[in-house]
């Protein structure tokens, strides 16, 4: 067993897992896009981010394919870790604003706007697509091609696979083909339709170091409790 910190609490991983399998396993919420169960980690989307080590020396990495190592110490909710994902998701809507997935996420995190140029675009080349086609399907009909703003995921010169059985599985994770949001202004990008309430007491300095990572918030529940509201 691997002993290591996370979020302040003494915490003990199997050998071989990673920091997004260790948080998991103790319930502490880590937003993923490119992740998914069964499939190889590939560490694409960085929504997965999370601060390790402390001090000037504290970084950032992604938790999917990060190990968990004797005596690390994690952070999956602080001020900075909040602002890369939200960063990240500023750039995945200028890519793809119509995913849902996407839309619910940048709700999720408290985006409320994206200033980078609208692309509108129809993959965001998370890999979950080639990764189910080899991986679970056993086909390899599809993968990466070209390289840097040419990149591109399909099939070989777009010509019709013989190795593709039409599963369908590649649409099944696709987070632009799973559901698709109709809010089209281009001019904002962020339809705001799944918009969470965003609890006030982590805007406060003094979360910096640990911003809330319960969902719902605890605080938020006693709170409504304790005004006579109905909880939810």
């Amino acid at each position: 067993m691997i002993e290591l910190a996370m979020n302040g609490i003494h915490a003990t991983a199997e050998r071989g897992w990673t920091l997004l399998e260790t948080a998991q396993f103790y319930g502490i919420p880590i937003p993923t896009l490119c992740h998914r169960e069964g499939l190889t980690p590939y560490g694409a989307c960085r929504l997965c981010v999370v601060e390790i080590g402390e001090g000037p020396g504290a970084r950032l990495v992604s938790s999917c394919t990060y190990p968990a190592q004797p005596g690390l110490r994690v952070r999956t909710a602080t001020a900075r870790v909040v602002r890369a994902r939200r960063m990240v998701l500023e750039l995945l809507l200028a890519s793809c604003p119509q995913s849902k997935v996407i839309q619910d996420l940048a709700a999720a995190h408290g985006v409320r706007r994206q200033r980078f140029r609208q692309e509108h675009e129809t993959c965001i080349l998370c890999g979950l697509c080639a990764r189910i086609c080899s991986e679970q399907m056993m086909a390899g009909a599809i993968g990466f091609r070209g390289r840097g703003g040419r990149r591109s995921l399909g099939a070989p010169f777009d010509l019709a696979s013989d190795v593709c059985r039409h599963c369908g599985a590649c649409m099944y994770v696709c987070p632009a083909c799973q559901l698709r949001c109709t809010f089209t202004d281009p001019e904002k990008a962020v339809c705001g339709g799944c918009a969470n309430l965003r609890p006030p007491c982590v805007e406060k300095p003094a979360f910096d170091d640990l911003m809330c990572f319960l969902t719902p918030c605890v605080a938020c529940e006693i709170r409504a409790d304790t005004k006579g509201e109905v909880r939810k």
